[in-house]
């Protein structure tokens, strides 16, 4: 068994059995793979998808949950250490699942647990396990996820999704991935410099989209924003609307690792290229093959 906390973290082979195992249970195949196992979800801030999702793959595995969604409701409150958390958790649980709003948390976490952590986000570092329901989002539509144009359009900058997903295409061989975002917002030149493909960095959408197979698409994160100003300047700067979908490949999709706020127009979700429910649909499924390839 072993920790998660980058996309890095999987090999080519390990994702094919995860989409192997997702693909059973999307079917309804039965597993009881943490039986007698107990998980701990430790989140430090806020989820909704992440966080359910999470608990329905553990129980749907037949495994006990321990653990909190809101750090109000921790030690931590009181004053407690992140440290001495873990080490509580550590001694409860046979994984633990952890969610924290500062970069390098889950990291710092796994090196002190002698069990294995799970990445569930960790501020705007990394959100791994989400990187790898957006690749089977893709292998579910094109059958691979080889030889596509991706878009990653919207906040660039401060979406752990967005660099999980960039890192997580280093498996497998995009075509060109097109990174579309306000100079602000611009992909961090540390992630950028560990991929094995092609990109391009524009600030138009317009010039791309009829060349795109997938669109990701991420909100303008005002938690990440240290200026309020700065946020509300460029919150609206992309809105994926019917006029840029009309121009999107007949079978192109797109995706949104969710919540969305405004970046997405609700007519859009009527069109044959909103896969972004579905998309979150692949949640529990690829959770438990997760579990499952970990659990042995």
């Amino acid at each position: 068994m072993k920790d998660i906390i980058s996309s890095l973290d999987f090999s080519r082979n390990e994702l094919d059995e995860i989409f192997s195992l997702a693909d059973k249970y999307s079917k309804g195949e039965k597993s009881e793979a943490l039986k007698d196992k107990t998980v701990a979800l430790a989140f430090f801030e806020p989820s909704t998808r992440t966080y359910l999702s999470f608990s329905k793959a553990v129980r749907n595995l037949k495994g006990d949950i321990i653990g909190f969604s809101a750090e109000e409701s921790t030690s931590v409150a009181k004053g407690e250490n992140l440290a001495d958390t873990i080490r509580m958790l550590d001694n409860y649980a046979d994984f633990i699942v952890m969610r924290h709003k500062f970069d390098g948390a889950a990291k710092f976490a796994s090196e002190i647990a002698e069990k294995p952590v799970i990445n569930a986000g960790d501020g705007k570092h990394e959100h791994p396990t989400q990187s790898v329901i957006d690749i089977y989002t893709v292998y579910k539509h094109f059958g691979t996820p080889d030889g596509l144009i991706y878009g990653l359009m919207g906040d660039l900058k401060y979406a752990r999704t967005v660099n999980s997903l960039l890192r997580i295409l280093t498996l497998f061989k995009p075509k060109l991935v097109y990174l579309i975002s306000p100079p602000e917002l611009r992909a961090r030149r540390e992630i950028l410099e560990g991929l094995n493909y092609s990109i391009k960095e524009t600030n138009n959408p317009f010039e791309v989209i009829n060349e795109i197979d997938v669109l990701y698409v991420t909100r303008i994160q005002k938690e990440r924003f240290l200026d309020e100003m700065e946020y509300e300047r460029i919150k609206e700067s992309y809105i994926v609307d019917l006029k840029l979908v009309n121009e999107m490949k007949k079978d192109a999709i797109i995706l949104h690792p969710l919540p969305r706020v405004n970046e997405i127009d609700r007519r859009v979700d009527k069109t044959p290229h909103a896969k972004y429910f579905e998309q979150a649909s692949y949640g529990v499924p690829i959770r438990m093959g997760i579990f499952t390839a970990l659990a042995g």
